[in-house]
């Protein structure tokens, strides 16, 4: 049987377009421990979506004791929501109207704020709860048992729905606890499940410390587009925490998903528990001994990995890449992206590089160009009968 050369057709559910979402001053920026800037925040914000960001988490609407990072969270929402960038994105040839902004809401109380930001007119769009199939994981970041998020996020639901904000429920932990360790891919499957029997509208699924590899993550992301087959209903959250992250997405990719998300650099994590020169609460204490090595899948590369299997996107790569630039600034130092520096594959090649004796060179020795053999050799390679290993004289 002759092999398949195209893995459309070995993948039929594998996407030619796909959805790629910026949560860069939200998810990113909650793991560094200086604030950055009300100034910096608009500035990406904004940036990444005229770069062609339709899907951004913008804010954390959540308690600023915990994560002060966020305490401009309405400074953030009105700048994003004001007649000037709307007029931005007009002369961009963007929609506004297309753009989802997120805000993560962990509990009610941010719920409530949230529809009261709307009710203002510079609410988010869509907010965010979440559940970890690890106990003690959702412990830590909900402080309640799961019975008891359940119905809060049941309650909630209802809320956000006579409000007219869609919810997003995350599963997270889906191939292990940074805490209690293994974990079953089916637990998140029922978890998903049961966030869509009580009204979510999207579910985010989630790896929070780079546990997922990619042969597990097809198992998983097959196992939910069997059980609920609507791409639309699916995102995937990829931490990177040993450079595998990109094999995965491609597994994801193969299974049929077709929305993923990244930061700029690689940037986030765990919420920072110190802020300049204090100690905060945070989520208490790091999961990781070397906060170098810790983050989510960097936007930059994930864009160019998706661009380069000719997936449609929606971004300017360039603009994104410039943007990865700008944040190293941001951050004071060098960040997880290689491509801002390596760039894209140029189909054209690098001219400017050919050495200028070859054409006089081959001239010299009366060859054609685009010769590649030997002229008296035939115009295809026939192998031996016997060749490489197989051929008795390698043998010992």
């Amino acid at each position: 049987m002759a092999t398949e050369y195209d893995l459309w057709k070995i993948f039929p559910r594998m996407p030619k377009k796909v959805t790629i979402g910026d949560i860069t001053i939200r998810d990113g920026f909650q793991h560094c421990e200086k604030f950055i800037s009300t100034q910096a925040k608009i500035f990406y914000g904004q940036e990444m979506i005229l770069a062609g960001a339709k899907e951004i988490e913008v804010t954390n609407l959540g308690s600023a004791v915990t994560t002060p990072q966020f305490a401009d969270a309405e400074m953030i929402l009105t700048a994003l929501r004001s007649d000037e960038f709307k007029k931005r994105c007009g002369k961009a040839g963007i929609n506004y109207g297309e753009i989802v902004m997120t805000a993560v809401t962990i509990r009610e109380s941010a719920v409530d704020r949230a529809i009261e930001l709307k009710k203002q007119g510079i609410g988010p769009d869509r907010i965010l709860m979440m559940v970890s199939t690890d106990p003690e994981h959702h412990f830590a970041n909900s402080g309640t048992t799961l019975s008891q998020y359940w119905r809060e996020a049941e309650k909630c639901i209802a809320k956000a729905r006579d409000a007219g904000l869609k919810m997003c429920g995350t599963v997270s932990t889906i191939w292990g606890s940074p805490i209690s360790g293994a974990t079953k891919m089916e637990d998140a499957v029922e978890f998903t499940k049961r966030w869509f029997s009580i009204g979510a509208h999207d579910i985010e699924h989630a790896d929070h410390d780079g546990s997922a590899n990619a042969a597990d993550v097809y198992r998983y992301c097959s196992m939910v587009m069997d059980a609920m087959p609507n791409p639309e209903a699916h995102l995937l959250h990829l931490h990177e925490t040993k450079r595998v992250a990109s094999s995965s997405i491609l597994a994801a990719l193969m299974a049929g998903f077709t929305r993923f998300e990244g930061t700029l650099g690689g940037l986030g994590g765990q919420p920072a528990n110190f802020l300049d020169d204090s100690p905060i609460r945070g989520t208490g204490d790091y999961y990781y001994e070397d906060p170098r090595f810790v983050g989510l899948i960097c936007l930059e590369d994930l864009l160019v990995q998706i661009d380069e299997l000719g997936i449609e996107h929606g971004f300017d790569v360039d603009r994104v890449l410039w943007l990865g630039k700008k944040m190293e600034k941001t951050m004071g130092g060098h960040l997880r992206s290689e491509v801002i520096y390596n760039g894209r594959t140029v189909k054209a090649g690098h001219m400017k590089f050919a050495r200028p004796g070859l054409k006089k060179l081959i001239e010299k020795a009366g060859e054609k160009p685009g010769q590649n053999a030997p002229a008296e050799w035939p115009a295809k390679a026939i192998l031996p009968k016997n060749w490489g290993p197989a051929d008795p004289i390698w043998k010992k």
